[in-house]
């Protein structure tokens, strides 16, 4: 089928009500699977190194690693941009940010609308995973921060989710950070129920919730996305994992989200649906390294959050299906989080958009089928509306632009100094160095070629092709 037109795009709901309707019940091979249960945990700021299987120091994660041993942990694993609101309608969209017209982080007041609202959000008539899966007849819920419109018509109720419990925005834009800030509100599906609640017990609340939806639906498919608030600062555990660590209350707060996973487990054990849940496991973007004490770490990567080097958007990537994944995998492969909405509707039968998308199925891979391999001839990465990078195989061009880096490291929740550099063109063999220290561009200038004419053709086709954001 071709795809849908920019104009009967736009015409709203009698184009998107078509591809909802549209949920394939086949035989044979290409029969669904089963119609197994969903689970997405999203953290926030989480590095690459914030994983005991993926090298954390000064704490452990028993139940992300108990994940790792029983699926498959993927290395080479990409969110699409490296700031929070892009990357979440890129994960739930399968797209681009600057395809759907989410490039930069929404804020809750703006000056150009009254009653300070933004009057932005991730456009309605795009499909998420959540639509997809509602029309095969899935229960949905979304759990914990959305951060992609928090007007009414952009919550998680208008666009897929059956009920919603969580913080609209980050927790960060607050009357305490910011004047113009309005008190930060605690959502149940579109009404506020508390103001500036005690950030410590919101990845437990946020618990509770998940596993109530859970257990209220182990008789029927169900996909939850549990989209927890930290660790984004200001950090916060509750009195149960305090004073845990060795890594202070950064390590106690990620602490206590491998203790909310585990308490997920926990529950598709208890309930005896474990075999049939695809549990996935990922941060939204890099750290926030200019927390310092309170950032994660990227490990052997360059940089973190705000930034297109690895330590910016390559995330640490678990899942776990026992009825299909084989235990103690550990992919290279070149994947992305836009990949998880074609996987889920290969897995589930779901019909995909009519419009174009970027993500692709990795089921493959999942499957362990021979032979399986990226489904990418090469992943972008966006700052806002500019290109700034490329991967192909183990290469990634850089285009020449400046970035921000930590010239001194915050202390004890208060950001500490940027300063803005300039990257000339270079190329980079993330397999000998994936911390992006050598640039090898003068020996390969017939790659460095190549690279720049399919990210100019690239950039030149999504941009005309661009989808519009939602307004009000």
């Amino acid at each position: 089928m071709p795809p849908i037109s920019r104009r009967t795009f736009l015409r709203g709901l009698p184009a998107c009500a078509i591809a909802l309707a549209r949920c394939r019940r086949q035989s044979g091979p290409g029969r669904p699977l089963n119609s197994p249960n969903v689970i997405i945990v999203l953290t926030d700021d989480q590095g690459y190194a914030d994983v005991g299987c993926f090298g954390a120091q000064g704490f452990a994660t028993p139940h992300l690693d108990r994940m790792a041993d029983e699926g498959i942990r993927f290395t080479n694993c990409y969110c699409a941009a490296a700031v929070c609101s892009p990357s979440r309608a890129a994960l739930l969209t399968g797209c681009y940010p600057v395809r759907v017209g989410v490039t930069e982080v929404l804020f809750p007041r703006g000056p150009d609308f009254a009653e300070g609202r933004s009057g932005i959000g991730l456009n309605p008539l795009e499909l998420t995973i959540a639509e997809l899966l509602k029309s095969c007849g899935y229960a949905t819920a979304a759990v914990g921060k959305w951060h992609l419109g928090d007007d009414k018509p952009f919550l998680p109720t208008r666009q897929g989710f059956d009920e919603y419990f969580g913080l609209p925005y980050s927790n960060d834009m607050r009357p305490e950070e910011d004047p113009a800030y309005p008190p930060l509100p605690l959502l149940q599906n579109e009404e506020a129920i508390e103001y500036n609640p005690d950030q410590s017990e919101l990845t437990t609340r946020y618990t509770q919730k998940a596993c109530d939806f859970i257990a209220r639906n182990r008789q029927r498919p169900f996909f939850l996305y549990l989209a927890h608030t930290m660790p984004h600062v200001p950090l916060a555990v509750s009195d149960e994992f305090a004073g845990r660590t060795q890594r202070g209350l950064y390590g106690d707060v990620v602490t206590e989200l491998d203790g909310s996973v585990g308490r997920i487990l926990q529950k598709l054990d208890e309930l005896g649906i474990a075999d049939n849940t695809l549990v996935v496991f990922a941060s939204d973007n890099g750290p926030w390294l200019l927390y310092g004490n309170h950032a994660g770490s990227a490990g052997p990567l360059r940089e973190g959050k705000t930034t297109t080097f690895d330590g910016g958007q390559r995330v640490p990537c678990i899942m776990r299906w026992p009825d299909r994944i084989h235990g103690k995998t550990v992919s290279k492969e070149v994947v992305t989080t836009m990949d998880l909405l074609p996987t889920i509707a290969a897995i589930t039968g779901a019909s995909l958009p009519r419009w174009p998308i970027d993500g692709r199925s990795i089921l493959p891979i999942l499957e362990a089928q021979p032979g399986a391999a990226s489904p990418h001839e090469a992943v972008y990465f966006y700052d806002a509306v500019e290109l700034q990078a490329v991967r192909s195989g183990p290469w990634k061009l850089h285009l020449p632009h400046r970035y921000p880096t930590v010239a001194q490291p915050g202390m004890d929740g208060s950001p500490g100094q940027e300063e803005w550099r300039d990257l000339e063109l270079s190329l980079f063999d993330l397999d000998a160095d994936p911390g992006e220290t050598t640039n090898v561009a003068a020996q390969h200038p017939e790659l460095v070629s190549q690279l720049m004419e399919a990210a100019a053709a690239f950039d030149a086709d999504i941009k005309k092709n661009q989808r519009p954001v939602g307004r009000l």
